[in-house]
């Protein structure tokens, strides 16, 4: 064993405060995922499992009839609502779009107002046998409850991820809604994407 290799006499290997907070940190996100709230149309809570299997075979069974998925947000929930998308057409084999086409949310936000850039798209494309699901950390985005509200109009189903205030007003417009009890921005977009990824992937192994 060359010296430069050499632990030090009296050496212990002990985790530096960066690895601590850092785990702690993981440790938070654990518990976040494992602590996350889904509930019905009614507001009543239900098990997550549950409400993570019937989002699932809602997708299968609406894409699989013709229905297409629309995925919203904004920001860091934009970015995630992108990656969904191309994730579950390309590994899912669904017809998935995100709304996010800047000369649409420009050209609707100009015309409309940013409030309506998503509810406008959904008025033109949505229709009954369609999905959406409407992405937000604080659950209070008024261009995605108007996009909701627009997506029960035309008789889509609606699924809602969201955070912070647990009375946050997008977690009373969804069939199904799930919702993580925190207030810090990246945990939640972490798991909201956590959360997807897992209804994508469960359905994925259903089929293997």
């Amino acid at each position: 064993m060359s010296g430069k290799n050499r632990q030090p006499q009296g050496h212990k290997n002990t985790q530096s405060p960066a690895q601590g907070r850092a785990g702690a940190y993981f440790a938070q996100l654990h518990d976040l995922l494992q602590n996350a709230r889904a509930s019905d149309d009614a507001g009543a809570a239900m098990a997550l499992e549950t409400a993570m299997a019937e989002i699932g075979r809602a997708i299968e069974c609406h894409c699989r009839a013709g229905g297409r998925l629309f995925l919203i947000g904004n920001g860091g929930s934009a970015a995630i609502a992108s990656h969904m998308a191309i994730d579950f057409t390309n590994a899912g084999g669904y017809s998935a779009l995100c709304l996010n086409d800047g000369a649409a949310l420009t050209c609707m936000g100009n015309d409309y107002g940013y409030e309506a850039v998503f509810a406008r798209q959904i008025a033109a494309h949505g229709r009954e046998g369609d999905m959406l699901i409407a992405i937000s950390s604080s659950g209070a985005s008024e261009n995605i409850l108007r996009a909701a509200a627009m997506a029960k109009e035309r008789k889509m189903t609606v699924i809602t991820l969201s955070g912070f205030d647990a009375g946050n007003p997008l977690r009373r417009l969804g069939w199904r809604n799930l919702y993580l009890e925190c207030s810090r921005y990246g945990q939640v977009e972490v798991g909201h994407l956590a959360l997807l990824h897992a209804i994508l992937d469960l359905l994925i192994e259903e089929r293997t």
